[in-house]
């Protein structure tokens, strides 16, 4: 049986989820960027496999193992009060019992909520998974997270809206494989690869719960809200900026001899004291 505070951040991060008054969740990479969010106010931390990938120096799509994913992320969880919720790519596995044993273990890291992929470029070539196998695999997450007493947040996601070229067959399967998985036992729904507000809204009428989408730089949060989305995520993006320091900086070191980067760094006492500050 689950620990007391593991239901209670499942059900604090659960209640979150409000159409028209979204979750907005910037996306950490490390236990350090995880703290630096949460700092600033935000009800709970999202993390990007992108993100937690190019750390490690390798490909995003499951190219890093379960098990560096599950240390990474359960050092995240571990740095901060909020709740934390897990970007798992595919689940690292395509069968149902894979997702199932990722729930288990992002349970035991701490986790209290995950995405699911319905493709992996690392399975069957990046195709969408048969519907009745995608979700099957929402479904033996559930029932993991029933059995180990957690209202575990599920993120259903489908990746329809890219895999699938013709805009109008993508949204109809979007809007079927969501609605599947919202039955399934999802509590979330997530349709990434579209800032369309018209795609968005009509996601947003057709799917039977809360949406999550991805912040682009073309659409606001409040434009999202006043659609009606639940969830809002940035995906890699937060991770990505960083690392666009990183080169800028190097650059500049290279071709000029020069640190002005430095001049928008984090003030280090400010950061000594965060990164010394406990959850």
């Amino acid at each position: 049986m689950a620990g007391t505070s593991l239901v209670e951040k499942a059900e604090r991060l659960q209640k979150l989820h409000v159409p028209g008054r979204p979750l907005v969740l910037p996306n950490a990479w490390d236990a350090g960027s995880a703290k630096v969010i949460a700092a600033e106010g935000f009800p709970a931390v999202a993390t990007t496999s992108a993100g937690i990938a190019f750390a490690y120096g390798v490909p995003d799509g499951e190219a890093i193992s379960r098990g560096d994913m599950l240390h990474a992320t359960r050092r995240i969880a571990a740095a901060v009060a909020v709740p934390v919720t897990a970007d798992v790519e595919a689940g690292y596995g395509p069968e149902p019992q894979n997702v199932a044993y990722t729930v288990m273990e992002l349970l035991g890291a701490g986790v209290v909520g995950a995405n699911f992929e319905d493709s992996s470029d690392a399975h069957d070539g990046g195709r969408l998974f048969d519907l009745e196998l995608a979700t099957a695999r929402i479904a033996a997450g559930r029932k993991a997270a029933e059995a180990a007493g957690v209202p575990f947040v599920i993120n259903g996601r489908t990746d329809a809206l890219m895999r699938i070229k013709d805009p109008e067959k993508a949204f109809a399967e979007a809007v079927k494989r969501l609605n599947a998985y919202r039955k399934a036992g999802a509590d979330c729904l997530f349709a990434p690869f579209t800032a369309d507000p018209g795609v968005i809204g009509r996601l947003v009428k057709a799917v039977e719960g809360p949406l999550n989408i991805i912040l682009q730089p073309t659409i606001t949060v409040p434009e999202m809200a006043k659609l009606g989305v639940a969830r809002i995520s940035l995906g890699g993006h937060v991770a990505r900026a960083a690392l666009a320091v990183a080169r800028r900086a190097a650059r500049e070191l290279k071709e000029h001899g020069t640190a002005n980067f430095a001049k928008e760094g984090l003030d280090y006492r400010e950061l000594q004291k965060l990164m010394a500050s406990r959850p």
